[in-house]
């Protein structure tokens, strides 16, 4: 671990971030010259304590997840969050479809889209970031953990996920999620994690079996996406996306047409995230 090399750059880096960069408020007595420690601390989920004394060359050794999130939270690109890990004295973790690390540039989108419904997932429909709006709509989907991360393979052992989507479009979400997933398998190889999940939907789950035995390719959805929220009942939402290609991500933005019903139920549910 080079101790020094570290703490200077962490210190150079939180310099050059401002607080709306990283979607906090500025206040108005603001003296120091970049982000304070105590803020670059609470977005990267550690204790001040802990993070102020990184900056002074000192305290325990990082594990690779608290360098991940310190690197998340400063909004590192690819390189750099690679030669923090080599100064931490750890190997960078893989980039592509395996790569959790969230592009500084889709976190700027979403630190703006503070109204609307957007998150961002994985080639295996793994969510890695949701705004509070998209929370309102279909929960925290960032709270799974193991192979029911992947919606795919929620959508075929979880009932309560298809409780979120209109009855009628369920078909063309089950052939979508094998294709997707049948892509993945092809591109990764037998040894992915998308195998592994294929493996356990053709162990476990029949529809699963009987949608992959049709060898579909390239099923996606339309622009269209209809939710039934517990409360608010039926949104009809466009969905837009944006791929970072270097880590296989896509942003999804979901919206209504202007003066749709849709449109105000997501008013009201952006209301609620600011009482």
């Amino acid at each position: 671990m080079d101790r020094a090399g570290m703490a200077d750059f962490l210190r150079r880096r939180r310099e050059s971030l401002q607080p709306e960069d990283v979607g906090l408020p500025r206040g108005r007595r603001r003296r120091t010259a970049g982000l304070r420690r105590e803020e670059v601390a609470t977005i990267c989920h550690l204790s001040a304590d802990y993070y102020s004394r990184l900056e002074r060359e000192r305290g325990p050794h990082p594990s690779e997840q608290m360098v991940a999130s310190i690197a998340q939270g400063l909004r590192l690109s690819l390189d750099e969050r690679d030669h923090l890990f080599r100064l931490a004295g750890h190997r960078p973790p893989p980039r592509g479809g395996t790569g959790e690390h969230l592009s500084p540039g889709l976190l700027r989108i979403l630190d703006r889209l503070t109204d609307t419904p957007a998150e961002v997932v994985t080639e295996l429909g793994e969510t890695l970031r949701q705004t509070p709006t998209a929370v309102a709509l279909t929960g925290d989907l960032t709270r799974f953990t193991g192979p029911a991360r992947s919606i795919g393979y929620r959508w075929f052992t979880d009932p309560a996920c298809r409780a979120l989507y209109h009855p009628d479009d369920h078909h063309l979400h089950s052939r979508v999620f094998a294709a997707g997933l049948r892509r993945a398998v092809a591109l990764r190889g037998p040894g992915s994690r998308a195998a592994h999940l294929q493996r356990l939907l053709l162990e476990s789950n029949e529809e699963f079996r009987a949608v992959w035995d049709e060898h579909e390719v390239g099923v996606e959805f339309d622009d269209g996406k209809r939710f039934l929220h517990p409360e608010l009942g039926l949104l009809e939402l466009s969905c837009q996306r944006l791929l970072d290609p270097d880590q296989s991500h896509v942003l999804l933005v979901y919206t209504a047409a202007p003066g749709s019903p849709a449109q105000e139920k997501l008013r009201r549910l952006g209301d609620r995230q600011n009482i």
